[in-house]
């Protein structure tokens, strides 16, 4: 019996000698050695356990672990930032479900009445679809794309939402538009707060490259830049994520988002026809149940007279996974109350950030790392 515990011990240490040298190969050997050591400086205290088990084994497999042993909070790198405590316990949302035209001053002074309405209604954030201002197609995005950083009437869709923030005095998360960078384009969102100032400005970084056949096919590669910048900002009203269309299909930035403190995740998006009604409200759902906060969606309203046919349906989700407001493919706005105390109440109902097992798997924040280094 004496030898045969020994093998197993033998065996387990050769074990964590394999494991620690694959550490050191692996990109995670570039990060600081603290956050893979627990207070006992061992890197696989499941192993431990067994290790140093007692000749009962029916003692040793009905030893209970505390979740605390399991380093929730080295799941993240860097750790997991607090909730911040929001400006604002409520407010209300406005999601505008536009339609969109090839006139794209029609397009600018449509956006601005819905989000006039929207204010008017109460509501303190109000956010725009995916590619407002212009056709959803590779050859409108060159045509119609602005120069964000020129401003003015190098940019007349920002500019219009600018002055739209700072007159009604609210948050405008403004969809997005194809940005001129250079000899680049982009898919942009921005954001300003209430005193029309711009706050943030996210590049779509993942681009919808797709081929479903008899189905779909959009290679937005073919003129568009990838974004290369995870995008979240602190407004009057929370501190918000953004993600664009595609990107909501990528968990791991959302759970970067959520590290980051995040209140509210916001996909400006337009799924399609074919990816819309199977997987548009899953996505939304799982995101926000996943990280336990807000999502909110807006989409471009449905025309099938259009080269890209939008699925609709703008959609506000809660962090239990809940759908509190949404519609259906027309035209229309939504207004919907945020309450950040529910933030609080579903994370202690459902404790995941202490329930993590920081001993089995991590995500890496590539941009906090960095800028913390």
């Amino acid at each position: 019996m004496k030898s045969a515990i020994s093998s197993t011990t033998t065996l387990l240490s050769s074990k964590n000698l394999s494991l620690k040298l694959h550490l050191n190969h692996s990109p995670f050997s570039r990060l600081p050695s603290s956050l893979f050591r627990s207070k006992s400086n061992t890197h696989f205290p499941s192993l431990l356990l067994r290790n140093n088990s007692t000749h009962n084994q029916k003692s040793q497999i009905h030893t209970p672990i505390m979740a605390s042993s399991f380093m929730p909070e080295q799941a993240r790198a860097p750790p997991a930032l607090p909730l911040p405590v929001p400006p604002v316990a409520k407010f209300k949302i406005g999601l505008c479900q536009l339609s969109v035209t090839a006139d794209k001053e029609r397009n600018i002074a449509h956006a601005r009445k819905a989000i006039e309405e929207a204010a008017a209604k109460g509501a303190k954030l109000v956010m725009l679809p995916e590619i407002w201002n212009s056709p959803y197609s590779n050859d409108s995005f060159p045509v119609y794309a602005e120069d964000i950083d020129a401003g003015g009437e190098a940019s007349p869709s920002t500019t219009m939402l600018s002055e739209a923030a700072r007159l009604l005095k609210i948050t405008i998360v403004g969809g997005s538009i194809p940005e001129r960078s250079g000899d680049r384009l982009y898919n942009t969102c921005c954001v300003f707060d209430s005193d029309g100032k711009l706050k943030a400005k996210h590049r779509k970084i993942h681009l919808f490259d797709i081929d479903i056949p008899g189905k779909i096919t959009f290679i937005e590669s073919k003129t568009l830049t990838a974004g290369e910048t995870p995008t979240i900002v602190d407004t009057e009203v929370g501190r918000i994520g953004i993600g664009i269309c595609y990107d909501i299909r990528f968990q791991e930035l959302a759970i970067i988002y959520a590290a980051r403190g995040a209140h509210l995740i916001c996909y400006p998006g337009a799924f399609n026809m074919t990816t819309g009604p199977l997987h548009w409200e899953l996505l939304q759902r799982a995101r926000a149940a996943d990280n336990q906060l807000y999502v909110a969606t807006c989409s471009p309203a449905r025309d099938v007279a259009a080269g890209y046919v939008a699925w609709g349906h703008s959609t506000l989700v809660g962090p239990f996974g809940e759908v509190l407001a949404t519609t259906e493919h027309e035209e229309d706005i939504i207004i919907a109350e945020i309450d950040y105390s529910l933030l609080e109440v579903r994370r202690t109902n459902l404790p995941l950030t202490k329930q993590r097992r920081g001993d089995l798997y991590q995500l890496v924040d590539v941009q906090r790392l960095k800028s913390d280094s």
